[in-house]
């Protein structure tokens, strides 16, 4: 079953909490939090104490997408705020084994970003160390961008690649998911869509995901 993870870039933050509890209660499989410092990417966004707040609208799990320059020096604050998923940008500053190692020892799944204009290449060494791989499928920053189709070969690659050496991480894609370019991820070989606009935009949010989980 493909795994659906609401952007909450996309939702309204004046009920954040209120949110969460929303998307978990129609189905959602996880929640994906952009964390933006103003430096790796221009916006700026959510930190620790933001997470910690909303933890308890739910259970299911927080993937929490570190788009920072030095993500190990904040690995220690969003592991203790409730994050169950940190994924880091392989053009980040810092290590990154050093930092998936961190993540590991604080007994919390690991993922490694890249962006649209890095070759897949680019992470290959990685790939025996994390949980989870996320294909960035517009440019980091903001939401309600269109889809870069061409990223539909890193899907293949990666699923192709974790077929041959018999490795388990999961495949998400996020930017410009929605009902088309969800199918194409999930054909390419992508394990979880991310989506913000398009799903809190959906009159039907239980039915949408439902939808998806199929794809």
């Amino acid at each position: 079953m493909v795994k659906v993870s609401p952007s909450m870039l996309a939702s309204d933050f004046s009920r954040l909490g209120e949110e969460v509890s929303r998307v978990a209660e129609a189905g959602a499989d996880c929640v994906h939090l952009d964390v933006m410092d103003g430096v790796f990417v221009p916006s700026i966004t959510i930190g620790p104490p933001v997470i910690d707040s909303i933890r308890r609208f739910t259970d299911i799990p927080f993937d929490v997408h570190l788009m920072i320059e030095n993500p190990i020096q904040y690995i220690d604050d969003f592991a203790k705020a409730g994050a169950d998923c940190l994924t880091i940008h392989c053009e980040a500053k810092s290590d990154v084994t050093d930092t998936i190692d961190r993540i590991h020892v604080l007994g919390k799944k690991a993922g490694i970003a890249l962006n649209p204009e890095t070759p897949v290449q680019r992470i290959v060494q990685y790939l025996n160390e994390v949980e989870l791989v996320l294909v960035m499928t517009v440019h980091p920053g903001f939401g309600g961008q269109s889809f870069l189709g061409e990223n539909l070969t890193k899907i293949a690659y990666l699923r192709e690649y974790a077929e041959e050496y018999g490795l388990k991480y999961e495949i998400s894609v996020d930017g410009g998911i929605n009902r088309e370019t969800g199918r194409m991820c999930v054909k390419a070989g992508a394990t979880v869509l991310v989506s913000g606009n398009y799903l809190f935009k959906a009159s039907d949010l239980t039915r949408e995901i439902e939808d998806w989980h199929v794809f």
